[in-house]
């Protein structure tokens, strides 16, 4: 099969999107030849669902048809069926392959895994879905540091027993100090979620930059310093090589007891034995968990019978809008490519962030 002309992109769908959306695309770039046979991709369970029903299976001739389709492709929308090494074939099958766009937000993990060559790496540009996701998982980080706030674990406790206890005092954001780690889109988001609350906001970033509702941005080498002050700490960080463990059992030697730790970016940049030990012994008075190191969280993990942990299974990412927010977004990048300018969430394939 032959790529289109300069002129246009060839776009294989190849993850699960709905005839909705994918009309969408051509309507918001007109330029674009969109591929999308529904037959072959599995069926979506709800918004988001971007791997398909798990119990899906194409047929030999299928796979063969699916694999022909992406060997034609100028760009894929998704990776195929989430797997690395269904990528690492499409890139090394088809040299004519410009672009990958990744559904998640941290799709670093997957190109990663894919064991690209240096060459490979250089000749397709892998961009994200950074963005479309920042709105929830802002509100999932606020929502966690006023559960821990608001005392919801003794809450539920007592409304369980149904006890009316004597009063006690909570929490108030508007009188905290929130230490933001990682501004990407989810940080920025987050940081002004807790500035509009009235919170003071540190942010710790690779780049010192200002950023609107953080009064004070440092680098990652003060992490340990800055969470001495905080009342919450929040992790919006990818999974990368330098963020693994950032926040370490030193980092958590650090913290105010009592501190509320929040995490919706990836659950290995957390040293997570030296988290469960400070949830313990009362370092850290409450966490609110959207990711955790490995997933699913297998059912010995001692988490589990923390009562002051809140654990989502990684779902405080969807929304109804994610994905026409990924459509219009591939939408935009398509046009810049097109018109040769830079991708928007292009990927760092050293770091793959």
């Amino acid at each position: 099969m032959t790529s289109t002309s300069p002129e246009r992109l060839r776009v294989v769908i190849a993850t699960p999107l709905t005839d909705e959306h994918c009309a969408l695309l051509t309507r918001l770039e007109p330029r674009l030849d969109i591929v999308c046979d529904q037959g072959l991709l599995p069926p979506m369970r709800f918004p988001g669902d971007h791997s398909g029903d798990p119990s899906f299976r194409r047929s030999f001739d299928d796979q063969a048809r699916f694999e022909a389709l992406i060997d034609g492709a100028d760009a894929l929308y998704g990776i195929p069926d989430i797997d690395p090494s269904a990528l690492r074939r499409a890139v090394r099958s088809n040299p004519g392959l410009r672009w990958v766009h990744t559904m998640a937000a941290g799709g670093g993990a997957q190109v990663k895994a894919a064991g690209l060559t240096p060459d490979e790496l250089a000749r397709v540009a892998f961009s994200t879905s950074a963005g479309p996701h920042s709105g929830t998982l802002a509100e999932f980080a606020l929502f966690a540091v006023l559960a821990g706030a608001k005392s919801l674990p003794r809450l539920q406790s007592q409304k369980a027993a149904r006890h009316w206890s004597e009063r006690w005092t909570m929490q108030q954001v508007s009188q905290m100090t929130v230490v933001v780690v990682g501004l990407g889109n989810i940080g920025r988001a987050t940081a002004r979620l807790f500035a509009a609350m009235g919170a003071h906001v540190i942010g710790v970033n690779r780049t010192v930059r200002p950023t609107d509702g953080v009064a004070e941005v440092v680098g990652v080498d003060r992490l340990a310093d800055v969470v001495a002050q905080a009342d919450a700490i929040v992790s919006t960080l990818p999974g990368t090589d330098r963020t693994r463990h950032l926040i370490s059992a030193e980092v958590l030697a650090q913290v105010k007891p009592g501190v509320i730790f929040a995490n919706v970016g990836r659950g290995d940049v957390v040293d997570q034995d030296a988290l469960v030990e400070a949830l313990q012994d009362g370092r850290v008075a409450f966490a609110g968990l959207d990711v955790v190191a490995v997933e699913p969280l297998p059912a010995d993990d001692p988490l589990w019978d923390l009562d002051n942990v809140l654990i989502s299974p990684h779902t405080a990412a969807l929304n109804d809008d994610e994905d026409r927010l990924i459509a219009e977004l591939f939408a935009a990048n398509a046009t810049r490519l097109l018109d040769g300018q830079e991708l928007v969430n292009r990927m760092d394939t050293v770091d793959f962030y």
